[in-house]
């Protein structure tokens, strides 16, 4: 008895420092698993959130024009789909470019964003969980020194480029992207494509896929057509399919062989009567 009172004596009297448990060592800084962020691979400053509070600030007239142009996404029943202001975000490349790191579109292109919202909303974020937009709309001078196509679809504000937010490798988002657009994206007329680390591209101007790794597109419809990547409508037409009928050159024709004709009956004679089939009744 007297030897427990004594252990509990020292216990009490020893310093609390004493006590204390030592804390887990922690890995150093270059073991520690990394964050996972893969829009900081195509954010610069100026284009992030503090970014976009100063682009909004320095201009009165953008709070109308952002303003309106949320009203308009409220209208067509998309607006949430992913934050508006980073659907105004412009060209990986816009400083280089001279360019601005958001931009309202015109209301003109307004209503080409709506399908490829749509389909984000059901099938990208439902399959990858939630996606972050890195580049909408690129005005024409910006397009053009981004090294968009001639008729990109971003030219038009059809197409989105997005990164997700949740952790997937490449592979898997490829495979899980292609699944959705092989069964639903001919109905919204989506086209997907892969950049580079997790970087892709929607739109809804046509049903297409491109850009994606050997081992997967071995597993998904080979729907590709080269001369669609990142465009709007068809090819452009050669010179001979623009030419006028009148001024292509007239190929000779082979004589034809006489053939026997029918008479032509003359205009007091009403034609002969096509027999109508029966009308079914419900």
């Amino acid at each position: 008895m007297m030897r427990q009172l004594f252990l509990a004596y020292l216990l009490l009297s020893t310093p609390a420092a004493a006590q204390t448990v030592a804390p887990e060592p922690t890995l150093p800084p270059a073991l520690q698993p990394a964050v996972w962020d893969p829009a900081s691979s195509y954010i610069t400053a100026g284009q992030d959130e503090p970014g976009y509070r100063s682009w909004y600030l320095a201009a009165p007239w953008r709070a109308g024009q952002v303003k309106s142009f949320n009203e308009y996404l409220a209208s067509a029943q998309v607006a949430g789909v992913v934050p508006t202001w980073q659907l105004l975000r412009t060209a990986t490349s816009w400083k280089d470019c001279g360019s601005q790191p958001f931009e309202v579109p015109p209301t003109t292109e307004w209503p080409h964003i709506v399908q490829t919202l749509r389909y984000i909303h059901d099938y990208v974020i439902p399959e990858v969980g939630p996606v972050e937009p890195v580049s909408g709309y690129r005005n024409p001078s910006l397009n053009q020194c981004a090294g968009g196509a001639p008729e990109s679809a971003h030219k038009h504000y059809s197409a989105v480029d997005l990164v997700p937010l949740k952790p997937i490798t490449r592979e898997q988002m490829m495979k899980t992207l292609c699944v959705g657009h092989s069964e639903h994206g001919a109905l919204y007329n989506a086209g997907l494509g892969f950049y580079a680390y997790m970087r892709f591209h929607i739109d809804s101007t046509k049903y297409r896929r491109w850009n994606m790794d050997p081992a997967v597109a071995a597993e998904c419809p080979p729907i590709i057509h080269p001369e669609d990547i990142a465009s709007v409508g068809q090819p452009l037409p050669s010179a001979a399919q623009t030419q006028p009928a009148s001024q292509l050159p007239v190929q000779p024709q082979p004589p034809s062989p006489a053939v026997a004709t029918a008479p032509v009956p003359s205009p007091a004679s009403p034609p002969p009567q096509q027999p109508q089939p029966p009308s079914l009744k419900p």
